[in-house]
């Protein structure tokens, strides 16, 4: 009896829950769109492992690269990059998983600047080894189970691999692996000595702040890649007034944000109504005075160079001359703000209290000639820390995947400066972490051991592609790395330059950030286990709009 009664129980429940399946798909909205369980799961794998294929071609020193081209402009712009965050930056996608890629990879560049392909690529791998899983019918929650174990694991093998020098010149040599290691995939990649020492001294500038508008990157077509040069001090690319000095020494600047185009009535913009023209004479030279006015109490400030954000016309750019003060027009938005952090200054819109405002000043400021073109320089900053990295290329496609690759190693040098700690690249992270995983995993009961071992075979999956990428035999290369680990050459890597495994991969200065690694590590974890996770995918109907 009490047998047949759970019977009637559970047909009832079924039946019950059947008949709310039925309502729920009455529930929603005609337009609305659901995708259940298996279904919706597929989607979100797919989604995502798409867009992880879409850049994992970028991935290692030799990676290739991709055009990318806008369909909706006119000129029908391009960019040749093989940098992962600008690829998927470009990318619109519809998948609901596919988007999570972006974003995750739009953190990586945002709080590290590297990283960004392997990334998205580990994720795409973890969420192919969790599809194989989920066929063999293990649940998905024990698949996230095993995955936060062995991403613990693998963390705490990564701390164990990383080291840190406290000898300035052994840390800077350490900073120059790494620079040289993140500029090995990309444009730059026969300049890398070059490129990595401008990034090198520009960052030990900073002397250990993360502050990247005191390094300000100019690209000037024309030359090659190899004519780049780090700049002391700030260059403004603008010109000198007219009549005015092109060498002030000891300067004290003015930085503003004011209007000094009133010199004359804009007829078209206003209506005047007068008795004769001699009246609109007297107003506009009601204007002039005014504008004269103006300038001598910006000139009383005791400046002898003035720097505005807007337009200086004829006029107050004449009674500046006269004044022999140095007047720089026009300055974009984003140059008068660095400006006025590299100069010590404010950034100033009223002139009547000198007493309250902040001059600038630094040693020199004078024109120099980059290429074709003049640009005025400041010499002996205030804060010393100012430097200018002047990119020459042949086009200014080659100049924007310059400044892209000088910019991710910017930010990866600022980070380590921060957070010394490196580790050795080549695969040989991915590897240790891997085997650390693999080595715990027999001690771990249940499914969630298959979870670990899918996991590290994700790991592994990395340096298999850097191989492959480099038209290399990967499947070769990283069973001798293995074989290496195993052996206890834990410094065992990838040499890329001739398709080899090499003992000890720090030799050949493959380094690279320990932060950017970890980083890499918890994000493409933490992305796959809620990708993971979904079960249901339910597409909104838009609001209609009423229109009566």
């Amino acid at each position: 009896p009490v047998s047949r009664r759970r019977g009637e129980v559970r047909r009832k429940s079924k039946r019950l829950w059947s008949v709310v399946g039925d309502m729920g798909d009455h529930i929603l909205n005609d337009e609305a769109e659901v995708e259940k369980g298996e279904n919706a799961r597929m989607a979100s794998f797919v989604g995502a492992i798409a867009v992880a294929d879409l850049v994992k071609s970028t991935l290692g020193p030799k990676g290739m690269d991709k055009i990318l081209q806008s369909a909706g402009s006119r000129d029908k712009k391009i960019e040749v990059t093989n940098d992962g965050a600008t690829i998927l930056r470009s990318v619109h996608v519809e998948n609901a998983a596919a988007k999570i890629l972006v974003e995750i990879a739009k953190t990586q560049d945002d709080e590290i600047g590297d990283g960004t392909t392997s990334v998205a690529v580990l994720c795409g791998e973890l969420l192919r080894e969790a599809e194989k899983l989920i066929d063999a019918r293990v649940h998905p929650q024990t698949v996230a189970a095993g995955w936060r174990l062995a991403a613990k694991i693998a963390k705490e093998e990564l701390e164990k691999a990383a080291g840190a020098s406290t000898e300035p010149e052994a840390f800077r040599n350490e900073l120059l692996e790494v620079a040289k290691t993140t500029l090995s995939s990309k444009l730059v990649l026969f300049e890398k000595e070059r490129f990595a020492t401008l990034a090198v001294d520009a960052v030990l500038r900073l002397r250990g702040s993360d502050n990247l508008d005191y390094i300000q990157v100019l690209k000037k077509p024309g030359g090659a890649l190899k004519d780049s040069f780090l700049a002391e001090g700030f260059i403004l690319d603008k010109k000198v007034g007219v009549g005015q000095p092109k060498r002030v020494e000891r300067a004290k600047i003015l930085v503003a944000n004011t209007p000094m185009d009133t010199d004359k009535i804009k007829i078209y913009g206003a209506r005047v109504k007068v008795e004769s023209l001699s009246k609109v004479a007297e107003i506009e030279l009601a204007e002039k005075e005014k504008m004269a006015r103006k300038v001598e109490r910006i000139c009383d400030h005791g400046i002898n160079v003035f720097i505005n954000r807007q337009l200086i016309y004829n006029y107050p750019e004449e009674i500046f001359a006269r004044r022999g003060v140095m007047a720089i027009e026009h300055a974009d938005f984003e140059g008068v703000e660095r400006l006025a952090a590299v100069l010590g200054a404010e950034i100033c819109s009223t002139f009547e209290r000198p007493d309250l405002v902040t001059l600038g000043g630094c040693d020199l400021v004078d024109e120099v000639m980059i290429g074709e073109d003049p640009l005025i320089r400041f010499s002996g900053c205030r804060s010393g820390e100012a430097c200018t990295i002047v990119l020459r290329g042949a086009s200014s496609h080659v100049l924007d995947e310059a400044e892209r690759s000088l910019h991710d190693a910017l930010c990866v040098l600022t980070r380590c400066v921060a957070e010394t700690r490196t580790v050795p690249g080549g695969g040989c992270a991915e590897v240790r972490m891997a085997r650390a995983v693999d080595l715990e995993a027999p001690n771990i009961p249940g499914k969630k051991a298959l979870a670990m071992e899918a996991f590290a075979r994700a790991l592994r999956a990395i340096p298999a592609i850097i191989a492959d990428n480099g038209g290399y035999d990967s499947s070769e290369l990283v069973s001798r790395l293995r074989a290496a680990h195993a052996t206890g050459a834990v410094l065992a890597g990838l040499d890329m330059t001739n398709g080899d495994v090499v003992p000890d991969v720090t030799k050949l200065g493959v380094r690279e950030s320990f932060k950017s690694k970890l980083h890499v590590l918890l994000s493409a974890a933490e992305a796959a286990e809620m990708i993971l996770r979904v079960d249901d995918i339910i597409k909104c109907a838009p609001r209609k709009r009423d229109y009566e």
